[in-house]
This record gives structure tokens, sequence and C-alpha cells, in this order.
């Protein structure tokens, strides 16, 4: 008989794309889009709401740069496009604190990287 996984250790877990590729490159990268200062903004806004069970944390190439900067919540593989501390904020409020979704952020099947449909 198997044993029952443990329990999960974060009840979310937030990867922020923080992909840089060069400057120019045709694809553009989520770095270049102002990701990381929007991750580092994201951590510290979660930690002042006092979201418990919540990790962001920094991702390499998501695949999704052209819709960057890209960010996906886990366990539920939502993903989403943020520019703004605003945007940042609705996440935050919306997705993890009250269990819904920031709809009008959201990537959806649609947004598909050229070449990879």
């Amino acid at each position: 008989m198997a044993k029952a996984d443990p329990a999960p250790y974060f009840q979310a877990h937030v990867f922020v794309c923080c992909n840089r590729r060069p400057d120019g490159h045709k694809r553009g990268s989520c770095a270049a889009s102002g990701s990381e200062a929007l991750r580092d903004y994201m951590k510290a806004r979660a930690k002042e709401l006092g979201l418990k069970g919540v990790r962001v944390n920094m991702a390499g190439c998501l695949d999704r740069c052209e819709f960057g900067p890209a960010i996906v919540i886990y366990p539920e593989g939502v993903w989403y496009r943020a520019e703004t501390r605003e945007d940042i904020d609705e996440i935050l409020t919306a997705h993890l604190a009250e269990g819904g979704r920031a709809r009008w952020l959201m990537l959806t099947e649609k947004d598909v990287v050229p070449g990879k449909a």
C-alpha cells in the first residue's frame, strides 16, 4: 500500500520569471520588462498583507516572454502577466487572498508563443 504524500509545505507557490536575454533579442525577456522589481515588490507586499503559506520565487525562463513579465501560481497552474505594482496587488488580492482570479491579467490557452502552437 502506497503512503500518502506529505502535506504541501506552501499553500501557494508563485514563480515570477526573471530571465534576461540579450538586449534586442526577438523574444524579449521578462527581466527587461521589469520583472525583477515586480518580484521584489510582490514578495514584500505578500508579507505586508500577511499571506500565510505563500512563497514568491524568482524563476528562470517560463517560455512566455512575449507576454511577460510572466507569473505562474501553483498548485492551480494559473498564469498571469503583470506590468505594474497595481497588477501585482490585484493578483495578490484576487487570487491569493480571496481565492478567485484576476481574470483581466490572466494568460490563457490563446496566449501561445509563436511557433509553439
